[in-house]
């Protein structure tokens, strides 16, 4: 993402697991296509189910 992009501009994709919209974080600058959780959270929680 260059500087100068608004918040409100920010691209967002859908939690697989939670089904809550989410926006780009820097932290996902290089992987934002294979972000498919919200949080880490989400992503436990869905290992484990799927596991079980």
């Amino acid at each position: 993402m260059p500087n100068g992009i608004r918040k409100q501009n920010l691209p967002t994709k859908v939690c697989i697991q939670c089904k809550r919209p989410f926006t780009w974080r820097k932290k996902w600058e290089r992987c934002w296509d294979e972000v498919r959780y919200c949080s880490e959270r989400c992503r436990r929680t869905r290992t484990t189910e799927g596991s079980a």
